[in-house]
């Protein structure tokens, strides 16, 4: 994690000429056409009203645009993140977390102006960025917002907070407009992401697009006052008995990524949506899960936030790890 010398920051999608701007506009509604937004690629016609796997439409669809000060302390700061969920998902987890926003859609319509305008008032609001959760399905619209934005006055860092599900043909186009990546690592087997996520290679998938994120933006940045500015920050969700495998995503990280790169560890998880239904994720995690999680963070090299203070062991040795 590199720490700039002061607080000014130039976000990248400022540079993006307007041509080039335009360009990568034109290229992902062209992937919206016959849908290959996110790995699923189903081919809905989106731009003719077909609703694609994910719920995605031909508008935008926004569940909440608000401060929000639960993320990491690098991404939520003192003032606040400026937080974006979107309405529907690629994946279909059945512990889903949010799954009144990603299973059922709630949400409210919104045209490119009027989610630009959003954006900036965030900014007026002392937002320390634009953080954008589950974008993928919506990125065309998205990315119209924030050239719009840009013509506005927006100038803080665009965070792409994603479940790591992500096409390779996506994240190219998103070079330059987006300044931190904030994916997560979900799974290290695939039998686990199909059971619970209704993905096959999500494994394959979501390791492809960590490395093309890390290439695009590179290790965190944070300013003086400890807000993250550019980089990569990847999240891992512990789930009950092991099923996240947590110790072989953590040994890629620091193998193929490096142990420059931070890990949120997130202990949060509790049984929702469809899990009541599942014996191995119908309970909360345990202590010792989480524990084992973070030793497993430390035996790789690796430094992040834990976001959960209760799970720590009073005599367990954090002295080498630093946290963001």
């Amino acid at each position: 994690m590199f720490k700039i010398k002061n607080n000014y920051f130039h976000p990248s999608y400022l540079d993006i000429s307007n041509e080039d701007f335009l360009s990568k506009i034109d290229a992902l509604y062209g992937l919206t056409e016959n849908c290959g937004l996110c790995p699923r690629r189903c081919g809905a016609k989106r731009l003719k009203g077909e609703k694609g796997l994910c719920g995605g439409e031909d508008k935008l669809k926004i569940a909440s645009i608000n401060l929000h000060f639960g993320e990491e302390p690098s991404i939520s700061g003192g003032s606040g993140s400026g937080t974006v969920f979107f309405s529907g998902c690629p994946l279909k987890c059945k512990f889903c977390q949010n799954y009144p926003i990603s299973r059922y859609g709630i949400g409210k319509y919104y045209d490119t102006i009027e989610f630009a305008e959003k954006m900036v008032e965030l900014q007026g609001k002392k937002a320390h960025n634009i953080n954008l959760v589950t974008p993928s399905h919506y990125m065309p619209f998205v990315a119209e917002s924030i050239f719009l934005a840009k013509t506005m006055g927006l100038n803080i860092p665009i965070v792409y907070n994603s479940s790591g599900y992500e096409d390779k043909r996506l994240l190219d186009l998103l070079n330059k407009i987006i300044d931190i990546y904030l994916p997560d690592i979900k799974y290290s087997d695939n039998k686990y992401a199909l059971k619970y996520s209704g993905v096959p290679d999500y494994v394959e998938i979501n390791r492809k697009a960590l490395k093309i994120m890390y290439e695009q933006v590179k290790e965190l940045r944070i300013n003086k006052d400890g807000i993250a500015v550019s980089g990569l920050l990847i999240r891992h969700l512990v789930l009950p008995q092991g099923i996240s495998g947590y110790a072989d995503s953590f040994k890629f990280i620091a193998g193929q990524l490096g142990i420059d790169v931070p890990v949120s560890i997130m202990s949060q998880y509790f049984p929702a949506y469809k899990a009541f239904y599942d014996d191995k994720i119908s309970v909360a995690i345990t202590a010792e899960e989480y524990s084992a999680a973070v030793e497993a963070l430390i035996d790789n090299n690796l430094t992040g936030f834990f976001q959960n203070d209760k799970y720590f062991d009073e005599n367990f040795d954090f002295d080498n790890l630093e946290y963001i």
